[in-house]
């Protein structure tokens, strides 16, 4: 059994090395009495069948891993030792994620994360007052710190020479053996004098499947359980009040910081910051104290019971927080729902879409339907210089609003300021309806038969190369004939739509 846990915890790799030991051995039936030999080789091929097993399961879950995880992901491609290096990310070295990297990784890890968790023991032992000699050097030490911040720059140096350079001075130089009645005199009289009588002491990782690996395995799962609960509480309690779900009360922390922003920096340095921190410390470690927590959850003498109207009732210290702790918050809901207005109308937004017709190249003298565009595609735009299709649609009720809006008028409107528009863009070249449906025309060049797009109103058709040059005016309406093109302006009201 413990050669199979040895197996499950260790991995492919040291199983097979395993394996490879109990092969150099030779193991045959034939070798030694019969019984021992019979039973020895059972073991063996058990092992070998439950190592190769093992083998095989994290093969197989890793190639389900590999199916499973997408190869066009941006996030599997960082952790991929495969992907190409760009020389931004910090992970274009590190390997990719396998089951036998992950087990051996896991298991270093654990044999090295004692010290963390006697470092974590020995904070909670020193907070919760258990030695108060030992708390109090502690409320010393920071207060010190508090008065004088500069030697929080010492610290560090003297916890390398208190916890690490003397006792290991002294493990490589301890005192004389005594008897258990001789230990103060030893204490007092220690005196290290030659050459070292012991060992260096090394920090090593604990022994797999030791008390010590099983031990920090309950701690790294109950270190694991914290963190998740931490994480939860943490969330439960800051997101629904930031993340806008509840609007009133985030736009409220919103201003309240936003105040708090500007009086403290206006204010930041005339705070008693040292001494301010120096109560608050002192308040938080002597609250962990066994008195403290007694007097918190003591209850009034029953003589004189709790009567918030009379001055001269008694409350516990308990029922004091909490009566200040709901004035509070009732104070807090009045504000908010008193000074706090959010706009109730969602915001608004108008649109436009230009009607395009083009004259019947029959010679009739008709304007076909042609597109309902983004653009007026005018005589010197873009799309019409390079021989391009004006985009768009051909129906009207097939123009949709843009993304993330809604429609708040049923119809669209015809712009009758067509010259407004026109000027706003700078056009040129066009002929402008003042009257009538304001449609603006292209103004009529004596080559229009040979320049543009020859195209069918479902697209095609080929440009033509212009004989001679073009000279775009702006004409006035009626002045002549007309160019092959005409647009008119529709506009159309938007509002936000509503996210439930």
């Amino acid at each position: 059994m413990e050669d199979l846990a040895a197996a499950l915890l260790n991995g492919p790799e040291e199983s097979a090395s395993l394996d490879d030991a109990e092969d150099r051995v030779e193991l045959t039936p034939e070798a030694g009495p019969a019984t021992g030999t019979t039973s020895a080789f059972k073991r063996h091929v058990l092992k070998r069948g439950i190592f190769k097993a093992a083998s095989m399961q994290d093969k197989l879950l890793e190639k389900l891993l590999s199916q499973v995880i997408p190869t066009d992901d941006r996030t599997g491609d960082i952790l991929d030792s495969s992907a190409p290096d760009d020389g931004l990310s910090a992970y274009a070295a590190r390997p990719g994620f396998t089951i036998a990297t992950m087990s051996t990784n896991f298991r270093r890890f654990n044999g090295r994360i004692g010290v963390v968790f006697k470092f974590q023991a020995r904070v909670v032992r020193l907070l919760s007052w258990r030695r108060p000699t030992h708390t109090l050097s502690l409320l010393a030490v920071y207060t010190f710190l508090c008065l004088d911040p500069y030697l929080l720059f010492v610290l560090p140096i003297l916890l390398v020479l208190v916890c690490v350079l003397i006792p290991s001075f002294i493990a490589r130089h301890p005192a004389p053996a005594t008897s258990p009645s001789e230990d103060f005199l030893r204490d007092m009289d220690y005196r290290p004098r030659g050459p070292p009588l012991a060992p260096a002491v090394t920090v090593k990782p604990v022994k797999e499947l030791s008390r010590d690996f099983f031990k920090n395995l309950g701690h790294l799962q109950n270190s694991m359980e914290d963190f998740s609960v931490a994480h939860d509480k943490i969330v439960t309690f800051a997101e629904p009040k930031t993340n806008f779900s509840d609007e009133t009360l985030s736009s409220a922390i919103f201003v309240l910081l936003c105040g708090l922003a500007g009086l403290m920096s206006l204010t930041a340095h005339l705070l008693p910051w040292r001494y301010l921190a120096l109560l608050a410390g002192w308040a938080a470690i002597c609250s962990n104290h066994p008195l403290a927590n007694r007097l918190l959850s003591s209850s009034p003498p029953p003589t004189l019971p709790p009567n918030p109207a009379s001055p001269a009732s008694v409350l516990a210290p308990k029922d004091l927080v909490s009566s200040l702790t709901s004035r509070a918050a009732a104070v807090w809901d009045a504000w908010v729902s008193t000074d706090i207005i959010l706009d109730s109308a969602p915001e608004t937004r108008e649109v436009e879409i230009f009607e395009l017709q083009r004259l019947s190249l029959s010679g009739t003298g008709e304007w076909e339907p042609w597109v309902f565009s983004p653009s007026p595609y005018d005589p010197l735009s873009a799309a019409r210089i390079s021989g391009q299709r004006p985009p768009g649609t051909r129906f009207f009720e097939d123009v949709r609003p843009p993304p993330g809006w809604e429609w708040s008028e049923k119809k669209w409107a015809l712009d009758l300021w067509s010259r407004e528009w026109v000027e706003e863009r700078i056009i040129t070249g066009v002929e402008v309806e003042t009257e009538g449906e304001r449609w603006v025309y292209d103004i009529y060049d004596e080559h229009e038969g040979l320049t543009g797009v020859l195209e069918t109103p479902l697209g095609g058709g080929g440009r033509i190369a212009p004989k001679g040059g073009v000279s775009w005016e702006e004409g006035e309406e009626g002045m002549g004939r007309r160019g092959e093109w005409r647009r008119r302006r529709w506009v159309r009201m938007v509002k936000r739509k509503m996210v439930g």
